[in-house]
């Protein structure tokens, strides 16, 4: 009986999964629209402090409303989470904004799939194996093409802070696995302490560094609820969720449609044309995600025995 049930509950596995990923794809991706809209109204330093403080007090809320208990478990590593993937990525994110703008050099921080596979497949023993290295290589070759480091005319220092930003969303990727891997710890309880303690650096920092007053306006309001309750704490909570159902490099890969939805996004609302290569990046992108869920779909086919009820907690 439980050997005829394991093909409905890997479905059921993997259409959460897709669902999730979807769902963060297409937030994260528009985020980037608000966030350039939001910029009108509040210095970035402010706007990363106010965002981030926002998604924690959701988080609390969130914890309240399920009763949950705000129970801090590994406060070493969860504070290395949160410094990382937080403080760190929206620290250098923020700052490659300011010093480079909006463009290219801030979508650098998409470079962060490469990374984490590097460090996954060094840290963690995963491995790209067979054929998802296609899957990977069409993604990856994608994205090259929709960021064009080639045609960068930003400052090699803006560069850098992409590039660290990248880097930041990796480590605290990979610090995530490896807590999960060892610790049982509830993931909306690691989200909101994560946040929390993401947060305190950008609050302190955003009193320190001199920058103008946020212009709190009722449109400033709307895009600061989008980016703090949706944006922040819904979908870094469903970014832990898909890492804990899935290996650190093939999660990183699947959201890069976060680039793909930025970019149509960014052209549709502010009547920017397209390029060739982001045109043929986002169809190679598409390709490699396509790739991976089917290389999966064949895989859960062939070995229904390694998905069990129990990984659908």
């Amino acid at each position: 009986m439980k050997h005829r049930l394991t093909p409905l509950f890997d479905s059921i596995k993997k259409g959460k999964i897709a669902l999730a990923l979807a769902v963060l794809s297409l937030t994260w991706g528009y985020t980037w629209v608000l966030a350039k809209q939001g910029l009108a109204y509040a210095p970035p330093f402010a706007f990363a402090a106010e965002r981030c403080a926002g998604g924690a007090l959701s988080l609390l809320v969130a914890l309240q409303l399920s009763g949950r208990r705000l129970t801090l478990v590994a406060p070493l590593q969860t504070l290395g989470i949160g410094l990382t993937q937080v403080a760190g990525f929206m620290i250098f994110q923020t700052w490659a904004l300011v010093e480079g703008g909006p463009g290219k050099t801030a979508v650098l921080i998409f470079t962060m799939p490469i990374w984490t596979l590097l460090l996954a497949w060094s840290l963690l023993g995963e491995r790209v194996r067979g054929k998802q290295w296609l899957a990977a290589a069409s993604t990856l070759i994608g994205l090259l093409l929709i960021i064009a480091p080639w045609d960068m005319h930003a400052s090699l220092f803006s560069k850098f802070l992409g590039l660290m930003a990248a880097l930041c969303w990796a480590s605290g990727t990979i610090l995530i696995k490896r807590l999960r891997a060892v610790t049982p710890v509830d993931l909306l309880t690691l989200t909101t302490w994560q946040m929390i303690l993401g947060a305190l650096p950008l609050v302190l920092l955003a009193l320190v560094v001199p920058e103008p007053a946020t212009q709190w306006t009722p449109a400033y309001v709307g895009i600061l609820f989008f980016m703090s309750v949706i944006s922040t704490a819904m979908c870094w909570w469903l970014w832990i969720y898909i890492l804990d159902r899935a290996p650190a490099w093939e999660a990183s890969l699947s959201v890069l449609g976060t680039p793909v939805v930025a970019i149509l996004a960014s052209r549709l609302t502010f009547g920017e044309s397209f390029k060739g290569t982001e045109i043929a990046g986002i169809l190679l992108i598409g390709a490699g995600l396509a790739l991976l869920s089917f290389f999966g779909w064949v895989a859960s086919r062939r070995n229904p025995a390694l998905f069990t009820p129990k990984e659908m907690a």
